[in-house]
């Protein structure tokens, strides 16, 4: 389950770069496990059957692909994820497995609320948002923590009561879980070197991949110290010469308690 912690109101002078709503503290427990070894990837989401369609009950228990997916109890792992990153906290998907309900909610403000819509669908920037955030939530051992989530996104916000709480930065998450293979990188701010809480002891067999540098990878740290628009890392030209990795839009920094 999300939990969301509550704050006492601040004056407009203290929200100057967040609002008195607490969006952007999650709970983590995803296991890299769920998010590679599930059915909702290999049979679902490489026929577009989410991408292309509206990320609501009535549209996904009318698509057989999708709900043949959910058989997987990985696959609804990671679904339940995927919505609540995706989806404000008024939304929610209740499907049927099987005879047992499933149901799925949204939290804070969506990341992607277009998606939710009767007509949505799901482009690169809203799959970019998506991925980012569930990558965040990785957990090297799927254990319930507390963290808050920030970027330049409505459903990223923060308050002066939140950033205080939760002053040390992580690292920055990116990348694209839909894709094949999955993208998931990371890069870290200065003076850091490990991930624990989601990579465990070493970054050398972690599934999310260090990119290097944020400072170097991304656009300017923004006030509530997350970093905007981070890079793959460069790679080699044929003439010798170094190439911009690709920008992910959706990058989404962590910070703890």
């Amino acid at each position: 389950m999300l939990s969301v912690v509550a704050c006492a109101p601040t004056s407009p002078t203290d929200e100057a770069v967040g609002e008195a709503r607490q969006n952007a503290l999650f709970e983590n427990a995803l296991f890299e496990n769920a998010l590679f070894e599930n059915a909702l990837f290999e049979n679902a989401l490489f026929e577009n059957a989410l991408f292309e369609n509206a990320l609501t009950t009535q549209t996904l228990t009318a698509t057989p692909l999708f709900m043949a997916a959910l058989e997987d109890p990985n696959a609804r792992e990671v679904f339940k994820y995927i919505v609540s990153c995706a989806l404000p906290e008024e939304q929610q998907i209740t499907v049927n497995v099987s005879g047992v309900d499933y149901t799925f909610a949204g939290h804070g403000e969506g990341l992607a609320p277009e998606w939710g819509e009767d007509d949505g669908s799901c482009d690169a920037d809203c799959r970019s948002w998506v991925s980012a955030c569930v990558i965040a939530r990785l957990d090297y051992l799927g254990q319930p923590v507390s963290i808050s989530m920030r970027g330049d996104n409505d459903g990223l916000k923060s308050t002066k009561a939140e950033r205080a709480a939760y002053p040390h930065i992580e690292a920055t998450y990116y990348g694209d879980i839909f894709s094949e293979p999955k993208q998931i990188f990371a890069c870290l701010p200065a003076g850091k070197t490990q991930i624990p809480r989601v990579c465990g002891p070493s970054l050398a067999d972690c599934v999310v991949q260090n990119q290097g540098s944020c400072d170097n990878l991304c656009g300017n740290q923004k006030k509530d110290g997350s970093y905007p628009d981070c890079r793959e890392a460069p790679t080699m030209k044929k003439n010798g010469g170094l190439k911009k990795g690709n920008k992910h839009v959706g990058s989404v920094t962590v910070f703890l308690q």
